[in-house]
């Protein structure tokens, strides 16, 4: 007999309206998660149900889907008071000492309560076990839902990742570096529903294959809880050696900073995104001052959306770590950011100022060859440990 994995919805019970899109979107999200898997799934507007073989694996799988709040295994008996006390006292962990019963009555047909079907059925364990009540901290919760095909109970939950089922917000693109911050960025904007593909900006000779590969392996750990990651690569050498020869080395950073705003923007709007996504934290560094980011920020009407912008480096590190990033993002392989960096990096740049220097140089030539010149990677089965 298979088993049974019952999931809950979380935020998508609050969309009302748009509530069948949502659930029919994080259906085909979980069939593409486990399109290698022999598995059997049903779902409603309450529940999605998928019966397996292999709960266990099938579970790890389904912690990486956003829009899913909770993962039970689940037993499904009648509606009726013998086969759940049967059922609920053949899952109990005989282990425990301590329960008490919840119970979900869906079917607003059955005959008895909610409270007063966990008062009945918990009496009834009382009797015939040697578990005791404790209403308030138990060693199990017993959850009995009653349902018009039948009733469910269960005793465990695994917390699911939360959020929108990804793809209901449309497309967004990623401006990708090598560090710790912006595959977090990632991360947080697929949970919210965003469909995220990845622009980098590589620049050989001054950064190296290792440089460009990290990048890779960040994007395919993102694409773990996605499975619709693109990675496009910005020939980005030519617009950084024009910076370098034509502006003040106190505004390198700021323009070079503009200038991938350019391409970000432009290449965003020939793929179909709605807004640009990056890692930038208020203060971090000198190209994140406030007044450097409105400079930067003034080439583009698009929306840029910084999912970390108010957290410290440490709260950014420990979601990094949570989702298996961090460790590929200290590798010391620099990228665009870091060269050229110069000592002291202008903190509050002047808006005309970085007109009158990009002005020194055809940058609209060069973001126009660099965007036609773009290469796109969809492919991250590669493994990068031989060489990074």
């Amino acid at each position: 007999m298979k088993e049974l994995i019952m999931i809950k919805y979380g935020e998508l019970t609050t969309k009302k309206a748009n509530r069948k899109i949502f659930i029919n979107v994080l259906t085909q999200n979980v069939e593409r998660m486990l399109k290698d898997e022999d598995v059997e799934i049903t779902k409603d507007s309450v529940r999605m149900f998928i019966r397996c073989n292999d709960s266990s694996k099938i579970v790890a799988k389904l912690q990486k889907v956003f829009g899913i709040l909770s993962i039970v295994i689940a037993y499904k008996v009648n509606n009726n008071t013998e086969d759940v006390l049967q059922k609920s006292l053949e899952i109990m962990d005989k282990s425990k000492r301590t329960f008490k019963v919840v119970t979900k009555r869906a079917d607003k047909s059955f005959p008895i309560h909610s409270m007063d079907y966990s008062k009945k059925l918990g009496g009834l364990i009382l009797k015939n076990s040697n578990f005791k009540v404790d209403v308030h901290n138990p060693d199990i919760t017993l959850t009995v839902e009653i349902r018009t095909e039948g009733t469910f109970v269960y005793t465990d939950q695994v917390k699911g990742p939360g959020g929108y089922p990804v793809g209901v917000q449309g497309k967004g693109l990623l401006m990708l570096s090598g560090g710790i911050d912006s595959p977090v960025a990632g991360y947080l904007t697929l949970k919210r529903g965003v469909n995220v593909e990845c622009l980098y900006f590589e620049s050989p000779p001054h950064t190296s294959i290792e440089a460009k590969n990290k990048v890779l392996k960040l994007a395919g750990i993102i694409n773990e809880y996605s499975g619709r990651v693109k990675v496009h690569i910005v020939p980005f050498t030519k617009i950084q050696e024009a910076i370098y020869k034509n502006c003040p080395d106190i505004y390198m950073i700021t323009i070079m900073r503009r200038m991938m705003y350019k391409v970000a923007a432009l290449y965003a709007e020939k793929i179909g995104a709605k807004i640009l996504i990056n890692g930038e934290s208020i203060g971090q560094v000198a190209s994140q001052t406030l007044d450097s980011m409105v400079c930067i920020n003034n080439v583009t009407n698009m929306p840029v959306i910084r999912p970390v912008a108010c957290l410290d480096k440490l709260e950014i590190i420990e979601i990094a770590k949570k989702i298996n990033t961090y460790e590929t993002s200290i590798l010391p392989y620099e990228d665009c950011c870091t060269i050229f960096v110069p000592k002291h990096p202008v903190i509050k740049p002047v808006l005309e100022k970085c007109i009158e220097y990009e002005n020194n140089f055809d940058y609209q030539a060069l973001i126009e060859e660099a965007i036609n010149n773009i290469e796109t990677i969809t492919n991250f089965k590669e493994e990068f440990e031989d060489i990074l």
